[in-house]
């Protein structure tokens, strides 16, 4: 049977070519849209993390529900011996403390409504590093980092009174590296309090609402504006995100209920959530498209197909081949032409991803932010898995409905044919 049907596939080469290459396509084209949109969904994941909020976040209890209220009522007071006992989980690489502020930032002649986090400088410099990458390495164009600088360096610890500024901070204070700027806050007490700063650089996230209002100062120097020596929050950094949870379940284990919460970036990244969910719709509809597509033309190359071997099907009937064979000849030859048409598109999708992520996708800058970046198709085997599995099956099903009607021809009619 199976070498009949070998032997049936390659009678029409050129219409069994064009059924391969249809089917070929379709399946590349899948991993290759799938892998483009994994490579989104990687980098925004990564810059989020990276940029912003750090892979698990601890605070008091009560802080994520009611500190925005009253911010100073939910500190961590005592946030190194925290911090120790946090380093010591596994996966676990850093932890960095942060105390957030709101308040005003004032050039001498204008002031500018702020949001701003007291940071251990070092520790954040790593934790913004990071570099996306395509499947972990490539020599290609190397896409810009989470936490990007426009213009001059990073906060260092030597910089006891320096100030890193939002993009959009500094373009509406016509801030740049060198010049002076003030922050002015209220403290828990209800004093106003201020302190002179010095811009060291001007940064840029994926973010451009979080740019247009943010500033990031040494944690000395917030502690000193607000009069209180703690923090709001613990971040950790951890050396792979897929150990998020297991982190997670291990915090809660590790600090009491009563006094301590925690949320991972999941859970932080309203903004990422959304992205993922439409993407994820979108590429359904395309995996659809796809799928109706390759069906369609597989039909179509079946039906012409068996009207052409009418006469062949009759005479099989003829000498004793039963309906059930008849059928069962045709849907194999078409399981076959699947698995050739799947492996030959995973094979085609596999190279074509390789060849386009050595060289890199400009793209434009995505929305709410201000910056292009370099996208690559990333090869995931659970989509080139899926692109071969609907390859595969659109050409099986095609042939169920052909085989079944070319089985029930009357033999005399069939013959006729001939």
């Amino acid at each position: 049977m199976i070498k009949l049907a070998f032997r049936n596939i390659f009678r029409q080469k050129m219409r069994t070519t064009l059924t391969l290459g249809a089917i070929a396509f379709g399946t590349a084209g899948l991993i290759i849209s799938g892998g483009f949109v994994e490579d989104i969904f990687v980098q925004l994941r990564e810059a989020t993390i990276h940029a912003q909020l750090g892979h698990l976040q601890v605070y008091r209890a009560g802080y994520y529900s009611y500190g925005r209220r009253a911010p100073y009522q939910y500190m961590i007071e005592k946030p190194e011996a925290l911090a120790e006992r946090l380093r010591k989980l596994a996966h676990v690489v850093d932890v960095l403390p942060r105390l957030q502020f709101a308040g005003l930032l004032s050039n001498g002649r204008a002031n500018y409504s702020i949001v701003g986090d007291g940071v251990d400088p070092a520790r954040e410099a790593r934790l913004g590093d990071y570099v996306p990458s395509w499947m972990g390495k490539t020599s290609g164009p190397v896409p810009h980092r989470a936490f990007m600088l426009v213009a001059g360096r990073q906060l260092a610890d030597r910089d006891a009174l320096g100030i890193l500024v939002g993009e959009g901070v500094a373009s509406a204070l016509k801030l740049s590296p060198g010049d002076s700027a003030t922050v002015l806050l209220n403290t828990p007490e209800g004093a106003l309090n201020s302190l002179d700063f010095q811009v060291v650089g001007v940064f840029r996230t994926y973010s451009k609402d979080y740019d247009d209002r943010a500033v990031r100062i040494p944690l000395a120097a917030a502690q000193e504006l607000v009069t209180r020596k703690a923090v709001h929050a613990l971040v950790l950094s951890l050396d792979e995100t897929s150990a998020t949870d297991a982190v997670a379940a291990a915090v809660a284990r590790e600090l009491p209920a009563k006094e301590y919460e925690s949320k991972t970036w999941l859970s932080l990244a309203d903004f990422y959530q959304k992205t993922v969910a439409l993407y994820r719709r979108q590429f359904g509809v395309l995996q659809l498209i796809t799928l109706c597509m390759v069906l369609l033309t597989v039909a179509n190359s079946v039906n012409m197909t068996i009207f052409e071997r009418t006469g062949e099907v009759g005479t099989m009937m003829a000498l004793g081949n039963k309906q059930h064979e008849v059928r069962r000849l045709i849907v194999v030859e078409n399981v076959i032409l699947g698995l050739m048409g799947g492996l030959l598109g995973a094979g085609l999708g596999v190279g074509l991803a390789t060849a386009i992520s050595a060289l890199g996708i400009p793209m434009p800058p995505p929305p709410n932010a201000d910056a292009g970046y370099v996208a690559y198709i990333r090869i995931v085997p659970s989509i080139v898995v899926e692109a071969f599995a609907a390859g595969f099956l659109a050409t099986s099903i095609a042939a169920f409905f052909p085989a079944r009607r070319a089985s029930r021809l009357p033999v005399v009619e069939a013959l006729r044919q001939n």
